[in-house]
């Protein structure tokens, strides 16, 4: 008897406060429907991921976005008759088309930070001393571009032919470009090394990276002719055995450095439609995309970033007057020349263009490990 109540009692779970026999309660509340498939994978998993919509997806629809909202916007500036329809290196075009390209990065990126229950400052921009390093950059950038036009001026690469403005006009034209160059530093750092790498960190292993990067350059060579497109090739070579070994080793912080190989490298890429690049000048903005990632790791945003950005390319459009990609603009302060091998002085591409600046990005690079490498400032 004591056998069979035992037998009886094991037949019975508890359900809800009740006893039921096992084979009658338990199944009629199972629900197929309410069991995870094999593997926990259902459809949501294509899209869905720990921190919710997959960095692939969360790519591409930025990309739309910004390209649907810098269509409409374009399209409207140039309906007022504010810019062409083609691309012109003038002040107009060049003021209106920036601002065109970071409308159109703001709102895409505040639509993807709704999406991903973010804050647009969780895209690489909310770290300490943010003030601090983006006046840093500004003056590290000017005085990175210094450097180089003084090397090739020692080196008889560039000629200065005197000053090109005065008066009221010095300040006029300084504060228009000023402006402009901070939108390009927002707007190529803001693509770049914030929504993109933000992202990618996320979700980004080497072989997804270096599926993005052969795609990117089949795309290119298809588009591009020349030789100024093995600049970027280059950087995809040379990021190649790094970004593996780091994969083999399943280091801490892989995803940050995949996502800075294929940011580097897309930036650099970016630049192959530049009529005037050769492939030092191509290289070297991939390589400079590059240093600013390690900026991000060692400040603990992108503020330094835009900053140097900035600083340079105004150093270079507007006070030295020098080539930026074979064209000059109007309205710079010192008239120059580049002279000689165009190895060393650049030629039409310009300062990017000479040799001498890989020289400059290994300066920028030991600078920001030396000022802020065993600062706090990237884990705060």
């Amino acid at each position: 008897m004591d056998s069979e109540n035992r037998q009886a009692d094991e037949a019975m779970v508890q359900a809800g406060g009740e006893e039921k026999p096992l084979g009658t309660g338990l199944a009629a509340e199972f629900d197929p429907s309410a069991m995870p498939p094999p593997g926990g994978r259902g459809p949501s998993w294509i899209f869905l991921g720990p921190e919710g919509l997959r960095a692939g997806w969360s790519v591409l629809l930025f990309v739309v976005l910004m390209g649907l909202f810098a269509f409409l916007i374009g399209s409207v500036l140039a309906a007022a008759h504010l810019i062409g329809h083609k691309p012109a290196f003038t002040p107009r075009f060049m003021f209106f088309n920036e601002l065109d390209q970071l409308v159109a990065l703001v709102a895409a990126a505040s639509i993807m930070a709704f999406i991903e229950r973010r804050r647009l400052w969780d895209y690489n921009l909310a770290g300490a001393r943010r003030t601090r390093h983006f006046f840093s950059g500004l003056v590290v950038g000017f005085a990175a571009l210094s450097l180089l036009v003084g090397e090739m001026a020692a080196g008889h690469w560039l000629h200065f032919n005197g000053v090109a403005l005065s008066g009221i006009e010095v300040l006029r034209w300084g504060a228009f470009w000023g402006l402009l160059f901070l939108m390009v530093g927002c707007v190529e750092e803001g693509t770049f090394r914030c929504y993109l790498q933000s992202t990618l960190t996320r979700g980004l292993n080497f072989w997804w990276a270096l599926g993005i990067l052969t795609v990117a350059c089949g795309l290119t060579a298809m588009r591009v002719k020349g030789e100024g497109v093995w600049g970027a090739y280059a950087i995809v070579l040379i990021g190649l055995l790094p970004c593996f070994l780091l994969h083999q080793k399943a280091a801490r912080h892989s995803g940050f450095w995949q996502a800075a190989w294929v940011t580097s490298a897309l930036f650099g890429l970016a630049h192959t439609g530049n009529g005037g690049e050769n492939w030092i000048g191509i290289f070297a903005a991939g390589a400079i995309g590059f240093v600013f990632c390690v900026s991000i790791r060692v400040t603990g945003s992108a503020w330094w970033a835009i900053g140097t950005h900035a600083g340079w390319d105004w150093a270079e459009t507007y006070f030295y007057g020098t080539p930026d990609s074979g064209l000059v603009a109007k309205g710079h302060l010192l008239n120059t020349a580049p002279v000689g091998n165009a190895l060393w002085s650049g030629g039409s591409d310009g300062p990017e263009g000479s040799l001498l600046i890989l020289g400059i990005l290994v300066l920028l690079l030991v600078w920001l490990l030396a000022v802020y490498g065993r600062s706090r400032d990237a884990a705060a």
